[in-house]
């Protein structure tokens, strides 16, 4: 089950405020060479390039089906490139600042992969990073508990994807040791209020629902997402209902 962008993009404008929240955090003095990593169909991609028109960007990302949405986006100053994190991680370059919004909660080792990645900023370079906070927001949780009983278990074969996020200490410390400094590191609730428990199911259908929906097949999708939706509705006692989705923001600069 590969990622859908029509899905994906269906909520917009709810993925769009911790982005604009993120870039607000950046500062265009001596940017001039940029990437994005996790650039998705690239179009928040060209909001950054069109915000710092004076750097050159490139965007990555590992879905061929989200990439198909960004070759209208390219420019001489805008381009984009098939390439998972890991690869980056190991390419030997450097760069004027590394963005990163809600892409680098797929990745794991944390521990090993942010000291790797600051370490490819310039002198004065930047880093900047927005992820969910998987581990502690309603639908992870939710999502978890059912994916964790029989039957859905059994038919997952035990497969469970934990959250690769540590605590917000943990990145204020590697981001420091790193040689950052300018910290800003924040939690922020970003609130989406539901009509029903469908309008949850579907937020999350289109990104952590996805490694367990392409492990089943049609009866077990159909299953899991009946699972999940009785679990939603079990939890709010009415609606519409507030969901409070949190997500971790991260900003430095180097010395």
């Amino acid at each position: 089950m590969p990622w859908n962008p029509e899905v994906y993009n269906k909520f917009k404008q709810i993925r769009y405020k911790p982005f604009y929240d993120l870039m607000d955090l950046v500062d265009e003095d001596l940017l001039q060479k940029a990437i994005d990593l996790g650039c998705g169909t690239g179009e928040q991609t060209k909001m950054l390039s069109e915000r710092f028109d004076q750097a050159n960007f490139l965007g990555i990302d590992s879905s061929q089906e989200m990439l198909a949405q960004s070759k209208g986006f390219e420019t001489d100053k805008l381009k984009f490139k098939r390439s998972t994190m890991e690869e980056f991680a190991e390419v030997d370059d450097k760069w004027d600042l590394i963005f990163s919004n809600a892409a680098l909660q797929w990745v794991q080792d944390h521990e090993e992969l942010f000291p790797k990645l600051i370490s490819k900023l310039n002198p004065r370079g930047q880093f900047a990073v927005q992820m969910p906070t998987q581990k502690e927001n309603l639908l992870n949780r939710l999502l978890l508990e059912t994916v964790s009983q029989d039957p859905i278990r059994e038919m997952l074969g035990g497969f469970v994807r934990m959250s690769p996020l540590l605590q917000l200490d943990d990145y204020a410390r590697m981001m420091f040791k790193s040689g950052l400094h300018d910290l800003d590191i924040s939690i922020r609730v970003y609130p989406i209020i539901a009509n029903d428990e469908t309008e949850l199911f579907d937020f999350i259908s289109g990104t952590t629902l996805i490694p367990y929906m392409e492990r089943l097949d049609r009866n077990g999708q159909a299953l899991l997402q009946s699972e999940l939706l009785k679990r939603i509705r079990s939890y709010y006692s009415e609606f519409p209902a507030i969901y409070s989705f949190k997500r971790i923001l991260l900003y430095g600069r180097k010395a």
